[in-house]
This record gives C-alpha cells, sequence and structure tokens, in this order.
C-alpha cells in the first residue's frame, strides 16, 4: 500500500503538500477505513482552485513515469509551477509492503525530463542518479548504481541515456514476485485515476478504453447489474443492446411507462446518468486496482446516491480510494471517521482530525463543524 506521498513544483504547488497515510488516529468507529495501520479510504475537500485535481495528477505522475500506461494528451500540460526557478518538481513516494519500505523520490524539469531519482529499499541505497548538473537538492553528491547493480548484475546502464535508470532495471529483471520491487510495480501498474464530469479521462491500469460504449453489451448480467444501479439512483430506465441498421449492437434505455420507446442511451441520458456509467465501468472493468483516485466525485450525484456509492468502495478491501468531493453530506463518522477527511489548501494537506484543537469524537457532526469554519482553509 501506499505509505506516503509528497509533491512540490508542481502546476499550483510551489511548496511541498504531502499526505500520510499512517497518521491515523486510535478511533473505535469505521475501522474498515483503515488496513495495515495505513488509511484504506479517504475524500478530500478544498475550495475551487485549491488544487484537489492536480494533487489526484501529481500522485499518478509515477504511472506515466514508470509503467507507460495510458495517460489522457494533455493533462500533464503547464507541468511546472510558475514559481519554481531553479529545478522542477519532485515527487516522493513511499510503499509499504508487509514489513518492507520502499522509499523512492525523483525530480523532473518537465513530463518526461527527469533530473534526479533516488531509491532506498528498508533505508538501504538502491540507485541515486543524476541526470542534468541542475541536481542540486538530493542531498546525494555523486551517482550510486551498487544497491541495483547486486539486484541486476548483468544489465549495462550506457544504453540508458536520459531514461530512467529504475525503470530500465526493472523491466529487464525478472524479480521474485515476493520482492518488494516485484510488488511496488504490481501496485503502480494497477493504479486508476478518473472523473465523472462530461469526458472519459483516465491515467493508469488501462493502455486502452475502446470498449468504453460497448463493454456489457453482451453481457446480460453486466446490463442487469447496471440498470439496477440507476434504479436505486431513481433513474427510470430499462436497458437493453439492440442491433442498428448498420449492423452495430448499441445500448438503448426505455421508460417503464413505454416500453417500446427506445432511446439512444449516451445520446439522451443526463449528465448525472453518464457519470455514473462512467463509474460503473470502470469498477467493473479493472480488477484488482491497487488505489482509484476518482476526481470530482459526485459533481452530478444525489446525495444519497454518492453515499451509496462510497459504501461500495469501501467495500474494495484491497484497494486504497482517494475521492475528491464538495458534497458536505458525505462529512459524517456514520460513513468515514476524521483522519481519513481532508483538507487542502495551497499550502497543507490536513486529516480533519489535525486540522483542529477539537478532539474529535464520534458524536461530532463533522458537516456542521466544516461549515462553521473549524477546519479552516487558509
Amino acid at each position: 500500500m501506499l505509505k506516503l506521498f509528497e509533491v512540490s513544483g508542481f502546476k499550483n504547488f510551489p511548496h511541498s503538500v504531502a499526505i500520510d497515510f499512517s497518521n491515523t488516529r486510535d478511533y473505535k468507529f469505521n475501522q474498515r477505513c483503515v488496513k495495515n495501520g495505513l488509511i484504506k479510504d479517504a475524500i478530500i475537500y478544498g475550495k475551487n482552485s485549491s488544487g484537489k485535481t492536480n494533487f489526484g495528477l501529481a500522485l499518478f505522475d509515477i504511472v506515466a513515469h514508470l509503467t507507460g500506461n495510458n495517460v489522457t494528451p494533455h493533462i500533464y500540460d503547464n507541468y511546472i509551477n510558475v514559481a519554481v526557478k531553479y529545478g522542477g518538481a519532485t515527487f516522493h513516494y513511499v510503499f509499504q509492503f508487509g514489513s518492507d519500505v520502499v522509499d523512492y523520490r525523483y525530480e523532473k524539469s518537465d513530463n518526461r525530463t527527469l533530473i534526479f531519482e533516488h531509491i532506498e529499499l528498508n533505508g538501504e541505497l538502491l540507485l541515486h542518479k543524476a541526470y542534468t548538473d541542475t541536481d542540486k537538492t538530493s542531498g546525494t553528491a555523486e551517482d550510486d548504481f551498487s544497491g541495483i547493480s547486486r539486484l541486476a548484475p548483468t544489465l549495462n546502464y550506457s544504453f540508458v541515456a536520459s531514461e530512467s535508470y529504475l525503470k530500465y532495471a526493472l523491466n529487464n529483471t525478472a524479480l521474485d514476485p515476493e520482492h518488494p520491487l516485484y510488488k511496488m510495480m504490481q501496485f503502480i501498474s494497477k493504479m486508476l485515476w478518473f472523473r465523472n464530469l462530461d469526458e472519459n479521462r483516465y491515467i493508469g491500469y488501462k493502455t486502452s478504453s475502446q470498449d468504453y460504449a460497448k463493454f456489457m453489451l453482451d453481457s446480460k448480467p453486466l446490463l442487469s447489474e447496471f440498470g439496477a444501479l440507476l434504479r436505486n439512483a431513481g433513474v427510470d430506465a430499462n436497458l437493453a443492446a439492440e442491433k442498428d441498421s448498420d449492423g452495430a449492437r448499441r445500448l438503448y434505455a426505455s421508460p417503464s411507462y413505454n416500453k417500446s420507446g427506445r432511446l439512444p442511451f449516451f445520446e439522451t441520458a443526463s449528465s448525472g446518468t453518464k457519470a455514473l456509467y462512467a463509474f460503473f465501468y470502470w469498477i467493473k472493468t479493472s480488477p484488482g486496482i491497487s488505489l482509484l483516485f476518482i476526481d470530482e466525485f459526485d459533481a452530478y450525484y444525489h446525495y444519497e446516491l454518492s453515499e451509496a456509492l462510497v459504501e461500495m468502495l469501501e467495500k474494495l478491501e484491497d484497494t486504497q480510494v482517494i475521492l475528491t468531493s464538495h458534497n458536505t453530506n458525505l462529512l459524517t463518522n456514520r460513513i468515514m471517521r476524521p483522519d481519513c477527511y481532508f483538507i487542502l489548501s495551497q499550502d497543507k494537506l490536513s486529516s480533519f482530525a489535525d486540522a483542529t484543537q477539537r478532539e474529535l469524537r464520534e458524536g461530532h457532526n463533522l458537516e456542521k463543524l466544516y461549515m462553521g469554519g473549524e477546519f479552516a482553509e487558509k
């Protein structure tokens, strides 16, 4: 699982902003939101333009950096914060797998160009590499490949050029599935970011989403399950996959009061229904997600549907889930707990438990406290 993430110099973060998943309290309620001492489920709040979307993009920079999995075009434009006069954007990840800890940090001058990378396993240096002469802040004066060379002794690093040495080593080494670096790469390859707005934008997990409009056309169970989800959301629609005059099968919906009157689903569905379709698509086509980040999670949802989907996500026992939202109805100890709710400003990301001097208990009304300015956004 991801234990810590820190970013600076990226987009609207001129200074370091971090989330520490190990910073938990001893709450006795909603313990399912924490696993192995790490926060498993979290919701991030913040004012408009506070950086919620950009924080998610920063967190998922490692996906493109090490795996090459899909990144929607132009999503990483305007990469470096305008206040950065020297160096670039720095990313720091700490992963924990059982008793093993992998600490990886790197800096880039744009979304493709490395300045340095540095990785340690259980406190032992595996690799430090400076890619440009602007590497003055990494804390290590000279390149050191000793640790990674012991792991992959037959590799010739002279062929790497400006590519990530770590990526080269891991892609060309048959690691034991129990090795922490193998587990790290598996974790990264199954990270998924997407947003539920009027677009299908995503990062990670899949190399293509060409099946987006047709993934359940040949599956009656999926059609039935999605239809039930729509009805639970208050949408009066019966779904069917039908063949058009051009021979292609497409998704149609008909209201219960007129089952013979079919309507093309994607052309007539509301923004909320399309958002729910996107949610259903990603959950059903991406088994074994390691870390799921849904941006603007419930921008189009009724509050009752938002709660139902959060409860559904909490049941993904092996998936860390991070949501961004403005929906204060989700701010309740009935759903999560104060150390799993976060508030973001351009200078700091704090859990609600750390953003107040008040000792928060299960009986506190978090929404009322939030609206009253108890967890003030700077």
